[in-house]
């Protein structure tokens, strides 16, 4: 057989599943092009390189399986590079494809070039330089399968366009092996489960027990498992913003999100807890406060797929390298052998605990918390925790319902008040924080999801990093509701502004605010005000309509998200009032 480089990416893109790519075509990469509208793959048009990438993080995010962006080089590439590494921070499996000069010109400072290998490295998981036809062959297979091995992570391959045009001749096409790897990889199963007699020892032993999960619990398997858990021991749960969905909101054990803006009954049972088993989490700086408050007088029992996650911010006295799935899956078994066994002082101690949690939660968690006083605007918190049932009342059941965010006080109040039933159900920025998140995500999402109903929800500074995506929302014609919460602020700056820099209001405070319901509309979307249109959801929400819709709703900008811990202070020494 005889194929050039761009027939080869084509190829072996297929022969791993990928049937939609998103990008934007440039000079040095149009043969990819070229060769890209022969070959079956969907190519979604978007407006900025940067969508691309998070269209195709709302792709991995809701399916776990990795998704595909491309770029032209030199500034196509570097617009790129913000949504690479917000997959890096977020453990994003994505493959981020650019163009390059040719190979002859590398290093001539020729039209459109840059190093986006050394611009990419320290921001990938794996970053490859393609210098031949040939090693295609190799690179695509390679890219794939460190994006989704291990930790996951974005990988970058940057092709010179005369790779692309280059032909070779070969004999086949490689095997590829889609096995996803396993704790069993990193060790044999007999150390693992010595290290979990271990840990189920120290869980026999506790009377105050959180169960702390993050983004690596987020999959089908990881979310089983650790629910099966929770029905085998008694301990309160809190999640990181990456871990929200793996336990189910309306389970009693669940006591919400910790930290920064956590839930003051996620907050003080950590600081209250003899035991804090995180699993699949980090102990990043947003969760934790103030470290030598955090926990102070509990055992840490850590288990991460990464090695350099573990004992980094905090010594572990039990913990383990490995995939939450083999772990949990593991530790359950053990658990239903043993749990006849356990004291019974205990168990009574564990359910009493859990017991007090729920109700704390029960009597602390308001829809009140932080509103502007003597408001007759909107109430956000109560805005957002409504949908669902507005939903379900218009014909859309939760289930069908995927959420995702942009960055600020929306994002923080959809956290707090939407409920979150399922794994993979609400994406966001969380590491990161990167503004313009919100809108692409969604059209991955909905690209990967078109049976499901997908819910936007952004600020007036947050939809301006990346309207221009509404073009590629409208030419798409997805099942995708933009709801934009304005206030006419960088919400999540003046708040801040507000308790930490006595109210001095420096560049959050927009002079001219533009008419948002226009520029929707502008672009072919139908446009709802929710201030004036209450019955705005019984149209966006309706089963029939797998339309675009944005909707708009005013808010006061004195509407504040609480519970808010400044820096330097402790968890339990939050703001909520």
């Amino acid at each position: 057989m005889k194929k050039n480089g761009a027939q080869i990416i084509c190829e072996l893109l297929k022969m791993h599943k990928i049937n939609t790519v998103a990008g934007i075509p440039g000079g040095w990469i149009l043969p990819l092009y070229d060769e890209l509208s022969k070959s079956g793959i969907r190519h979604i048009l978007v407006r900025q390189e940067q969508a691309a990438g998070f269209i195709a993080q709302g792709m991995a995010r809701t399916t776990g399986l990795p998704a595909v962006c491309m770029a032209t080089s030199g500034p196509g590439a570097m617009n790129l590079l913000t949504a690479i590494a917000d997959a890096r921070c977020d453990s994003i499996p994505i493959i981020a494809i650019t163009g390059q000069v040719n190979t002859s010109m590398i290093g001539t400072d020729s039209f459109q070039e840059a190093d986006t290998f050394g611009l990419s490295f320290p921001i990938t998981k794996h970053s490859m330089m393609i210098k031949s036809a040939r090693e295609l062959f190799d690179a695509i297979p390679k890219a794939f399968e460190i994006a989704t091995s291990g930790r996951p992570g974005p990988v970058l391959l940057d092709i010179p366009r005369n790779v692309q045009e280059e032909i070779v001749e070969f004999s086949s096409w490689p095997k590829i092996n889609f096995e996803k790897k396993s704790a069993r990889f990193y060790a044999q199963k007999k150390e693992i489960v010595s290290t979990l007699n271990s840990i189920l020892n120290a869980l026999s032993q506790a009377e105050r027990p959180v169960l702390y999960f993050g983004g690596g619990c987020n999959s089908a398997e990881g979310e089983k498992f650790v629910r099966e858990f929770l029905r085998l021991y008694d301990a309160s749960a809190v999640s990181s913003l990456m871990g929200l969905g793996v336990v189910s909101a309306d389970d009693d054990a669940f006591l919400g999100m910790l930290g920064m803006h956590g839930s003051i009954a996620a907050n003080q049972a950590m600081h209250e807890s003899d035991l804090v088993f995180a699993c699949g989490s980090r102990f990043d700086d947003r969760a934790v406060g103030l470290r030598t408050q955090f926990c102070p007088n509990a055992k840490i029992i850590h288990i991460d797929i990464d090695a350099a996650e573990v004992n980094k911010i905090f010594r572990a006295d039990l913990s383990l390298v490995c995939d939450i799935e083999s772990a949990f899956s593991l530790l359950n078994e053990l658990l239903r052998e043993k749990k006849s066994s356990f004291k019974k002082e205990k168990i009574a101690a564990r359910k009493a605990w859990v017991e007090k949690n729920s109700k704390l939660r029960k009597e602390t968690f308001s829809i009140e918390c932080g509103a502007a006083k003597n408001s007759a605007s909107v109430n956000p918190r109560k805005f957002i925790s409504e949908i669902p049932a507005l939903a379900k009342a218009a014909g859309t059941s939760e289930e069908n319902l995927i959420v995702t965010t942009d960055v600020g006080q929306h994002q923080m109040w959809a956290a707090q008040y939407f409920s979150v039933l399922k794994t993979r159900t609400f994406l966001t920025s969380a590491s990161l924080g990167t503004m313009g998140f919100g809108l692409p995500a969604a059209i991955g999402a909905a690209l990967a999801n078109p049976e499901k109903k997908i819910i936007c929800f952004s600020g007036d500074g947050s939809i301006m990093m990346n309207i221009q995506e509404l073009a590629t929302l409208s030419e798409l014609g997805l099942n995708v509701t933009v709801i934009v919460l304005e206030n006419g602020v960088l919400g999540m700056v003046r708040q801040q502004q507000k308790y930490i820099f006595g109210k001095n209001y420096s560049a959050s405070i927009f002079s001219k605010s533009p008419d948002l319901l226009a520029i929707a509309r502008g672009f072919g979307i139908e446009a709802l005000d929710a201030n004036e249109n209450p019955d705005w959801a019984k149209t966006v929400f309706a089963a029939k309509n797998k339309k675009p819709f944005f909707v708009r709703v005013r808010i006061d900008a004195e509407e504040d998200v609480l519970p808010f811990v400044m820096a330097g202070r402790a968890n339990i020494d939050a703001i909520v009032n």
